[in-house]
């Protein structure tokens, strides 16, 4: 009998929603992660739940249609990781006329299925807050509704649930050698050590190095497919509204300025090819000039190059034609045992994806129905308009914490906020502080419960808190994590 029913190799999002949907299903599931639980590009991607206008621009109703119904399902089961926002489109004369844009907006409107948001709308500007921060002479902005989302806490929280329904998480382990008969025997380096299992099927969810594992671990021929960069920069706060700026460049792409951390902005997506390591993926200097001209266009104050606190980047792996709803090939040829290939893929449908790719398996085992459309994500058991509400109760329970910090909390912990700050009635009670906001009990909490081995899991995954944390404060925190392994 072998080890697992299921082996994933990747643990980023699609192979730890691969994790918790199979868990959940009643499969023996374990997780093999070379590194940190979504350490590559799925920290790194737009952070954005939505239909995709561009896809819409492409007559691709159905399937911007069915990423809506995801969106709806995203705001019931994450609702401390997913926010709804409102996005605005500021009319540029030279770029798409204003009748095409309200239009697809009202089509937009109309394929979500279940409204819940407000509708779009026509915004003057010069009447309105969100055109404090715009040139002139923009006068008019379309406003809609879509939702952003806490991209690497997702994946973190994934991994928790499928932890929670029984499935062995590994971090720090990678998978050198894999050995294919009625069953797949696979050689791990764990953290040093060696070791060597069974499983009845594998997943490969490796992102760009799926290559490296197709012809390395499996040794045989890899997918055709091709590695995409895809590039973020962070700036100090250009505007003070909550809503999502949508800007047409000079090229007709559409780069997205969010609300970044409170006390910064985040300007994307420029993508490109990518060659290279994906372990080392670094920003091209022309990539952030188009960023910062992309802002310029539209912001009164001015982004430079020089600016620039933070670039995002990531590397992943797409089949050409490149599809939004990512690829998944499934092998089972002459009695060997079953292989998931799972590859590219955004956000909003990566629920639905993992959900598909472990259903190709439903021949070979006896498993539970599909469930993770209406089963919460850990702390995710309230509605999604209720986050202020918790937001209060936290203040009222745990009154040291400000404002900031207890939507800082909320947004990451949810309703098990509790767990991380216990009964502290005052901030001593949770042990030494980092910086202003983390404290000894979260970094406790992160690592026993959400494999946190170093201060980079924390600062840049499970929180965004490097952004702000002074270098002394890092060192004191990588003695801290070291001290309570």
């Amino acid at each position: 009998m072998a080890d697992y029913d299921l082996a994933i190799i990747g643990g980023g999002l699609n192979g730890a929603s691969m994790a918790r949907d199979a868990a959940g299903r009643g499969l023996r599931v374990i997780l093999l992660e070379q590194g940190d639980l979504g350490a590559a590009a799925s920290s790194a991607t737009p952070r954005m739940i939505h239909g995709d206008l561009s896809v819409l621009e492409r007559r691709g109703f159905l399937r911007v249609r069915a990423a809506l119904a995801e969106r709806n399902t995203w705001l019931k089961i994450a609702p401390h990781l997913v926010r709804p926002m409102r996005f605005a489109i500021p009319a540029h004369s030279g770029e798409r006329p204003p009748w095409l844009l309200r239009s697809a907006l009202l089509l937009y409107d109309r394929l979500a299925s279940q409204p819940g948001l407000p509708a779009s709308a026509t915004v003057d500007v010069t009447h309105h807050p969100i055109g404090n921060a715009l040139k002139r002479p923009f006068g008019t902005a379309f406003e809609y509704s879509d939702c952003m989302v806490d991209d690497s806490r997702l994946v973190v929280l994934s991994a928790v649930d499928a932890a929670v329904h029984g499935a062995e998480i590994c971090t720090g382990a990678r998978c050198v050698r894999a050995d294919r008969g009625d069953i797949w025997r696979l050689v791990v380096i764990d953290r040093g050590r060696r070791r060597v299992f069974t499983a009845r099927a594998l997943a490969v969810a490796a992102g760009a190095w799926s290559l490296t594992v197709a012809e390395n671990v499996l040794r045989q021929p890899p997918p055709r497919a091709a590695a995409t960069q895809v590039n973020q920069i962070v700036v100090r706060r250009l505007f003070e509204t909550d809503n999502v700026y949508v800007f047409q460049h000079s090229d007709r792409r559409l780069i997205f300025a969010s609300p970044y951390e409170r006390d910064f902005t985040l300007i994307g997506t420029a993508s490109r090819a990518f060659k290279g390591d994906p372990a080392i993926v670094a920003m091209d200097a022309s990539d952030i000039a188009y960023l910062c001209d992309a802002a310029n266009r539209y912001f009164r104050e001015r982004v430079e190059p020089s600016d620039v606190v933070r670039t995002v980047s990531g590397a992943n792996l797409v089949l050409q034609p490149a599809d939004r709803d990512g690829s998944i090939m499934f092998n089972a040829r002459g009695g060997k045992a079953p292989m998931v290939t799972m590859l590219g893929g955004d956000v909003t449908t990566s629920r639905l994806r993992a959900e598909r790719a472990v259903s190709h398996l439903t021949p070979f085992y006896a498993m539970s129905p599909r469930w993770t459309a209406t089963a919460p994500l850990p702390g995710g058991d309230f509605a999604w308009d209720r986050f202020d509400q918790e937001v209060d109760s936290a203040r009222e329970r745990w009154r040291f914490l400000t404002e900031p910090q207890a939507q800082r909390l909320v947004g990451a912990y949810g309703s098990r906020l509790a767990d991380v700050l216990g009964d502290a009635r005052d901030r001593t009670d949770l042990g030494p502080g980092f910086g202003p906001e983390l404290t000894g009990a979260e970094v406790r909490y992160l690592m026993s419960h959400e494999w946190a081995r170093f201060p980079d899991d924390i600062l840049w995954r499970r929180s965004k808190l490097g952004l702000t944390l002074p270098s002394q404060d890092k060192e004191a925190l990588a003695a801290f994590m070291a001290a309570s392994r």
